[in-house]
């Protein structure tokens, strides 16, 4: 006795169908799960994919930040030099002129200047013969006050320190804008 021959013979048409029904929903869900595994392994490769290129900008975005860094060490670096040699060129003609004051306050030193006129017209009172102990025998020179003195000391010391200064930035402009050294 088979199957179909317990069902009466009106619901055997039914019962085929039923059946033919549920095959082909299963078909159908096989085919629904296989076209899942098929679509889930496409989004698992375009997310690795995508995974992989995000690492690559991010590591190239680091070396170039790395790069950028060490330009920015290197320069920072060159400027700190720069700086130093400055600031010692800057201390070293301060003590150059207080040493130079220091010797005209204490008569160590003493500046003179050369008359322009020499004739003996001139108003000025000043002798034009050698002092004793004087072995100057060229143009006539007068010294000067030595307050008069100190005063241009400060003034060439205050354009001495205006040079270095100026060349200090000129250095620094031109480290900062890629000329090098």
């Amino acid at each position: 006795m088979r199957f179909f021959d317990l069902i009466p013979a009106q619901f055997r048409f039914a019962a085929v169908g039923v059946l033919l029904l549920m095959v082909l929903a299963g078909s159908a869900a096989l085919a629904w799960t296989v076209q899942d595994w098929r679509y889930g392994r496409e989004l698992e490769r375009q997310a690795r994919l995508q995974t992989d290129t995000l690492n690559e900008l991010y590591q190239a975005s680091a070396a170039v930040q790395r790069t950028e860094q060490d330009k920015r060490l290197a320069l920072e670096q060159r400027l700190q030099n720069k700086d130093e040699t400055h600031y010692k060129e800057l201390t070293d003609e301060q003590t150059k002129q207080a040493r130079l004051r220091d010797r005209l306050a204490t008569a160590d030193l003493r500046l003179s200047v050369v008359l322009a006129a020499t004739d003996a017209t001139s108003s000025c009172s000043v002798s034009t013969t050698a002092t004793t102990g004087s072995v100057v025998h060229g143009p006539t020179r007068v010294q000067l006050d030595p307050a008069h003195a100190q005063r241009i000391i400060g003034i060439t010391d205050t354009g001495d320190q205006g040079l270095i200064a100026l060349r200090a930035c000129q250095v620094y402009a031109k480290q900062v804008s890629g000329g090098g050294d």
